[in-house]
């Protein structure tokens, strides 16, 4: 896909602000930290389009970006934070699980997970979760430059065999640095937006 439009559109922090454009939405789920405004960022070929934070739990909204007047991202709170308080964590939970289940403009969820470390309890409910759902997922292992590529290999056997993952799961390693990835992810989105 090539970006010629890209912009922050708003924060949701309740079901009733959802968009009613009918656009198509993919979203982004992972815990904290993971790499999501960053892989945001390098999709949509801007720099601080999406804010990185140093401080993991700041997203706490539905965060929509629209692409080409055709698309939205949608970057969800991260979760697996152990500072944020229990009745925060349980809005961000219904927040969520009620947009992921209920959403008609869901197209695919990407759930990003670090290439670097065995999938956590946390990613592990999440992709089960998603699956027991039947939501279309892709998983994405961020973070791919900070290891070598033949370790690479290793890694996502790992995170596929955690995870569960039958052998037609979509698996891609993502590296925002060097932008590895980007075309199968993006190839990945366009495979759930016929017609476009």
């Amino acid at each position: 896909m090539i970006v010629k439009q890209a912009g922050f559109e708003k924060s949701v922090a309740n079901l009733s602000q959802l968009p009613d454009d009918a656009l198509p939405e993919i979203a982004l789920a992972g815990r904290s930290n993971v790499g999501k405004s960053s892989l945001i960022n390098r999709m949509l070929g801007r720099k601080s389009l999406a804010k990185t934070s140093s401080t993991p739990g700041k997203t706490r909204t539905l965060n929509y970006y629209k692409i080409n007047n055709a698309l939205y991202f949608v970057d969800c709170p991260g979760y697996g934070y152990a500072q944020v308080s229990a009745s925060m964590k349980k809005m961000w939970g219904r927040l969520i699980e009620t947009y992921l289940t209920g959403r008609k403009e869901l197209r695919l969820v990407l759930l990003l997970v670090d290439i670097r470390h065995p999938p956590t309890a946390d990613d592990i409910a999440m992709y089960e979760w998603l699956r027991h759902h039947g939501l279309p997922v892709c998983v994405v292992a961020t973070k791919a430059d900070k290891i070598s590529r033949s370790k690479q290999a290793s890694q996502l056997r790992l995170i596929a065999e955690r995870l569960g993952m039958r052998g037609d799961a979509a698996l891609i390693p993502f590296s925002a640095e060097t932008g590895q990835g980007v075309t199968e992810l993006w190839e990945m989105i366009e495979s759930k937006l016929p017609g476009m």
